[in-house]
This record gives C-alpha cells, sequence and structure tokens, in this order.
C-alpha cells in the first residue's frame, strides 16, 4: 500500500510540476494562456465552489486547457479532477474573458461554461482544492478568486460575454 500511496504522489507531482512548466513557457512566450471555468449545476439547481488552496478564496472550478486538449474535454478532466462530480452535457457558453489582469499569476484567457453535472463531491485535487460546497443560487460568496464573481453575475443575468 505504501508504495502505491508513493506512487500516486509522484504522478501528483509531476502533474503539478508539468502545469506549472507551461505557465512558465506562456510567460517565456509572452502569449495568453488559454484556461476554462466550469459553473456547475447540480440536478437540484445548486452551484458548485471550490475553495482555492492558493488564497482560500471560493471559486468556480476549472483550469488550463493542456496541450493536445481540446476545450469540452478539459471542461471534463478539470471538473472531475478538482470535485469528483461526472460531465452530463455543457449547457451553453457563458463568456470568453480575456482581460490581462483577471488571472493574478498570468494572461490567460478563460473559457467559461455551464455544465449539468452529477455524482459524489468529493476533492480529488488536494494541492489546488481545499474544499467543496455546493451553494443555493441566493447564497452565493459576495466575493470570489479571480473574475468569477463576474463570470457568475454574467451567467445569472443570462449573458454571453466576451471581455
Amino acid at each position: 500500500m505504501n508504495i502505491l500511496a508513493v506512487f500516486i504522489v509522484a504522478i501528483q507531482s509531476t502533474r503539478n510540476l508539468w502545469r506549472y512548466g507551461q505557465t512558465v513557457l506562456g510567460i517565456i512566450f509572452r502569449h495568453p494562456i488559454p484556461g476554462t471555468s466550469i459553473i456547475p449545476i447540480l440536478p437540484d439547481g445548486r452551484i458548485v465552489l471550490i475553495r482555492r488552496r492558493d488564497n482560500g478564496r471560493w471559486a468556480l472550478p476549472g483550469g488550463m486547457v493542456d496541450w493536445g486538449e481540446d476545450v469540452p474535454n478539459a471542461v471534463r478532466r478539470e471538473l472531475t479532477e478538482e470535485t469528483g462530480l461526472e460531465l452530463v452535457k455543457i449547457r451553453r457558453l457563458v463568456g470568453v474573458y480575456s482581460a490581462p489582469d483577471r488571472d493574478p499569476r498570468i494572461h490567460s484567457i478563460c473559457i467559461v461554461v455551464e455544465a449539468e453535472v452529477q455524482g459524489k463531491m468529493e476533492i480529488q485535487d488536494t494541492l489546488e482544492v481545499m474544499e467543496i460546497q455546493a451553494f443555493h443560487l441566493n447564497s452565493l460568496p459576495p466575493q470570489m478568486s479571480h473574475d468569477h464573481s463576474r463570470q457568475l453575475e454574467d451567467y445569472l443575468q443570462g449573458l454571453t460575454t466576451l471581455a
């Protein structure tokens, strides 16, 4: 069992090292990094948010699109990695957010989608996520990480935003 645990930690560390390497490459070549945010909707209508380990703030699940990966597969992967939930279907495009200061770490272009999800909420990526919670629309956290408050506001207003 201990060997398996060490192996799993090594794989997770390698994956995180690759993600940091991608960020560094983006900075070196001075091109924005594509990413995604997911607005996961449970069957009962609640929205699932994660609490980020790096800043302690609530956020939408999501992350960078990996090399060789399309956006729908990145949505599926990031949703599962951060929440343990299964993607049923992507309902709609909420927007594309590209302001250079939207992410304090790098210049990223974020594609935001609404997604119908199911399953049991369970943190898979403990290095990035410290908590998962489902919120009713009238009890969403007032201040969120990055520009996720705006993304949720646009979603709740039924907008499709290019910003």
